[in-house]
């Protein structure tokens, strides 16, 4: 992101075409390679490969006011990737993907990781 990106806005949803985003932030998304530093955090066994995707922390409060059953995400560790990444977009609002991770929480299996794993290796290769 540019440096002070969120200085006069305040933290904003990312969103398709983000102005905030640098001309290598947009390779390095376009590529995930933005994803590789959460890698770390999966082998320190704070993250999963798969589960929800982890909130903003300046998001999470009004998102749990206004969104009901969204503090069952915290039931799982957050994924790098997930049911709601690959069945949505980028910009897939905080509601729709909730729904996700619902469905995800509630039908988890070993296949059901495999699978989004399998998909998010689709999506990555375009």
């Amino acid at each position: 992101m540019i440096e002070g990106a969120e200085k006069e806005t305040g933290p904003v949803l990312s969103k398709d075409n983000d102005p905030r985003i640098t001309g290598i932030g947009k390779i390095l998304r376009k590529t995930h390679l933005d994803e590789i530093p959460q890698l770390i955090n999966v082998l320190k066994g704070e993250m999963s490969l798969v589960g929800p995707r982890p909130e903003r922390p300046e998001f999470f409060n009004d998102i749990k006011k206004n969104i009901p059953h969204f503090e069952y995400r915290l039931r799982l560790k957050p994924g790098i990737t997930g049911l709601a990444q690959v069945m949505g977009k980028y910009e897939t609002e905080p509601e729709e993907k909730i729904k996700y991770d619902l469905i995800y929480i509630s039908t988890w299996s070993p296949f059901l990781d495999f699978y989004i794993l399998l998909m998010t290796l689709k999506k990555i290769m375009g």
